[in-house]
């Protein structure tokens, strides 16, 4: 097996992203726009189509990130963390779930892609999640949970052990991510 020097490159990038995100640190962002922008080239070369556009939505996302939290919020704390009403992560999941069959259908029957409904559905989950990222939603963590599991599997499955890797890696620091925004949402509250 062969590392691909590019892969290597943006999983590091995609690693500093998360640790930097979970420190609600700004530079978070310069990170996952260059990874994204590596991911979204690698990705199309095996086939993950809906992988490969999901990390140009990456790109822009990280140009919009870095701007609501430079420019959003109160001018000394930023965006302060939130949290959703149950109802509005039945809304979410709903729109996931169709999203994800529509787009998934779609690609089975006009495309080569590979795994077509599971790619489709870490997209459109990895899309919602993103802008709960941005806007500092506490259960953004929760998902990425479960987006990363699945994600490992698909990797593994083309061949990209080294970021099938980095997924598990991720899974690990979604959860420490979620233990820090939850103490500063509980420290934000009183």
């Amino acid at each position: 097996m062969s590392l691909n020097p590019l892969e290597i490159i943006a999983v590091v990038l995609a690693i500093a992203y998360l640790l930097l995100a979970t420190r609600e640190h700004i530079a978070c962002w310069y990170c996952a726009f260059v990874s994204s922008a590596i991911f979204s080239v690698i990705f199309w070369d095996v086939s993950l189509l809906m992988e490969s556009v999901l990390n140009v939505f990456y790109v822009v996302m990280a140009v919009g990130g870095w701007d609501t939290w430079r420019y959003g919020g109160d001018k000394k704390t930023g965006i302060p963390i939130r949290t959703l009403q149950g109802w509005q992560h039945g809304v979410i999941i709903a729109v996931l779930i169709f999203a994800a069959f529509v787009n998934g259908y779609l690609l089975q029957i006009f495309t080569g892609a590979v795994w077509p409904y599971l790619d489709s559905f870490t997209t459109w989950a990895s899309v919602l999640t993103t802008f709960m990222i941005v806007w500092k939603v506490l259960e953004n963590w929760l998902y990425w949970f479960v987006i990363d599991g699945i994600s490992i599997y698909l990797y593994i499955d083309r061949g990209l052990t080294l970021t099938a890797f980095l997924f598990a890696v991720y899974l690990v620091i979604v959860i420490f991510g979620y233990l820090q925004w939850r103490q500063h949402y509980i420290l934000q509250k009183h």
